[in-house]
């Protein structure tokens, strides 16, 4: 099956939590440890907001950086920027000071909200930013925005739009010229690289991913809000517009956050329960608490609940979907969560990047539709993808079945990185975008990804893709986690060396038991236990620290 085409409307970001508003109402759409945050009340909020921004000189074409965790501060400041006219950068704020100053600095943002909590590491940095207005918030103002705070330099959030008119402003955006996101990759290779986003590619992808995943099609109300029409029956998508509810864990500063876990929500009308940090306890009392609809998240998420107690007899019956992405989830454990949740509960997995606005394939979402466990699926409307000679510049397909580089072509592909004439050279070709990726394409175009470019090994010039050893760690007993890298080596190139969460077991045995399923060139070389594989805030593993952690094993 192929995803059919949309007709996008040509709107900004705005115009996807404005429909809401007037379609959901009243209806939560953010819970917060006890705080409630209506559609009507997250519009009339971010209104403020975007009205107290330009009151302030700050509009059209400005960055706001948005240094923050998840909370419903977030989601107001989001919105208000765009509303404003205003360009949104997100910034981790777990980042060591030296990254914040950069990512700020290669941004030119000229305002930052952020968390007291992690303000100390922005006030440090200031110096070395365009930034001139700096708002504070904390938690306690997300459970009472009465609550006022005081820190030398900076203005009380809430205090700044307390008074500030909540009509939307009137602001003139080009939707394909404005940037809506200036986002930046996750650095998992590397210096992180800005994202150049219009609305348009928000708005296009939060459609391509609404409506695929709920069997709607889009349209504008009366105001020129955007609103989907579900077309498809509820026994092929039970979860009907404005009855779903999830738990949001997913970073907002992250692609899958922004896109998948804050405007796919408010433009479908689901209710987002926030949770600060990933605990599996709390995760499956609300899960069951709250009845969710969906679960979503990257494969660790999965791993930890697969392995904690209460995943066994924790309510969880009123779950239909699970959606996964970041990192390719092991068919074991889809094994795993079909075994418990039952096979009527569709997992879907998607695969994406930064610079594709978030994602670019997701699984089918229909009860009935074909699904191939261990693929991300099909290309979401729109939207080609193609797999080519990675070391070429051809990119002429390849075969059926022929691993290669993955390209994608879509409305979604980012402009280019802000100020990188040679990234995007190498990078967006012939109005296809190179992602690094090593994927297959089977017969009916579902798309598997290997590994990264970069993170496929060459021993005594055979290719070993590290997913197929992991693969095989994760159906082992007892393994909750596994990563292999490659240990540079004189005369072999590169050896495989696996990391494994598997608490109690022997390394050799399961070793062992991975090598007798593998040719000799793939076998694993050395196997490492660890208490937890290093993962990024959006749960992709982070393979140079564990090369890092093999060179200085080998210096030492």
């Amino acid at each position: 099956m192929s995803a059919p085409s949309l007709d996008y409307p040509e709107v900004p970001v705005g115009a996807l939590l404005a429909g809401s508003a007037r379609r959901f109402g009243d209806r939560t759409a953010i819970h917060y440890a006890g705080r409630d945050l209506s559609f009507t009340d997250l519009h009339a909020r971010a209104c403020a907001f975007a009205n107290a921004l330009r009151a302030e000189g700050i509009g059209r074409g400005d960055v706001v950086a948005i240094h923050l965790p998840n909370c419903p501060q977030y989601a107001i400041a989001y919105y208000g920027i765009l509303l404003a006219g205003a360009v949104f950068t997100p910034t981790n704020p777990l980042l060591p000071p030296p990254d914040l100053a950069a990512q700020l600095a290669d941004a030119r943002a000229v305002a930052a909200v952020t968390w007291a909590a992690a303000a100390p590491a922005l006030a440090a940095v200031r110096d070395r930013t365009a930034i001139r207005l700096v708002l504070v918030t904390d938690r306690e103002q997300a459970l009472d925005p009465a609550h006022r705070l005081a820190v030398d330099g900076m203005t009380d959030f809430e205090a700044f739009h307390a008074d500030a008119p909540t009509g939307a402003p009137a602001v003139d955006i080009d939707v394909r010229g404005d940037l809506a996101h200036l986002a930046y990759t996750g650095g998992t290779t590397g210096r992180s690289k800005g994202v150049q986003l219009p609305h348009r590619n928000v708005v296009v992808n939060v459609l391509q991913y609404a409506c695929w995943g709920s069997g709607s099609l889009p349209g504008l109300d009366a105001d020129g809000g955007v609103v989907l029409d579900q077309v498809e029956p509820p026994e092929e998508y039970p979860t009907r517009l404005g009855t779903g509810v999830a738990i949001g864990l997913a970073p907002w500063f992250h692609a899958m956050g922004t896109i998948g876990g804050l405007n796919v929500p408010v433009l479908s009308g689901s209710t987002t329960v926030l949770h600060e940090r990933f605990d599996p306890g709390a995760y499956l009392a609300d899960a069951e608490r709250f009845a969710v609809t969906g679960m979503s998240g990257a494969p660790p998420i999965y791993g930890a609940l697969l392995h904690h107690p209460d995943f066994a007899v924790r309510d969880l019956s009123s779950i239909r979907s699970i959606s996964s992405g970041a990192a390719p989830l092991p068919v074991e454990m889809i094994r795993g969560l079909q075994d418990r949740l039952g096979a009527d509960v569709v997992i879907a997995e998607g695969y994406g990047l930064t610079e594709v606005t978030m994602g670019a394939t997701i699984g089918p979402a229909a009860r009935s539709a074909v699904r191939k466990a261990g693929t991300v699926g099909l290309p979401v409307p729109d939207t080609e993808v193609r797999v080519v000679d990675p070391a070429g510049d051809d990119l002429t397909a390849l075969p059926t079945g022929e691993p290669g580089e993955v390209v994608i072509r879509g409305p979604q592909v980012m402009i280019g990185y802000q100020d990188r004439p040679e990234d995007n050279a190498a990078v967006l070709v012939d109005g296809w975008l190179r992602t690094g990726d090593i994927g297959v394409l089977d017969e009916d175009g579902y798309l598997s990804i290997v590994d990264r470019k970069k993170d496929m090994l060459i021993y005594k010039g055979y290719n070993v893709y590290p997913r197929d050893l992991e693969e095989l760690l994760h159906a082992q007993p007892g393994v909750a986690g596994a990563a292999v890298v490659g240990r540079p080596d004189l005369s072999a190139g590169e050896l495989p060396v696996a990391f494994v969460v598997a608490p109690g077991a022997d390394p050799d045995a399961l070793m062992a038991a991975v090598n007798a399923q593998v040719t000799p060139y793939k076998r694993i070389r050395e196997l490492h236990l660890v208490d937890a594989i290093p993962v990024s805030a959006a749960g992709k593993v982070l393979k140079r620290e564990l090369r890092e952690r093999l060179r200085k094993d080998t210096n030492e």
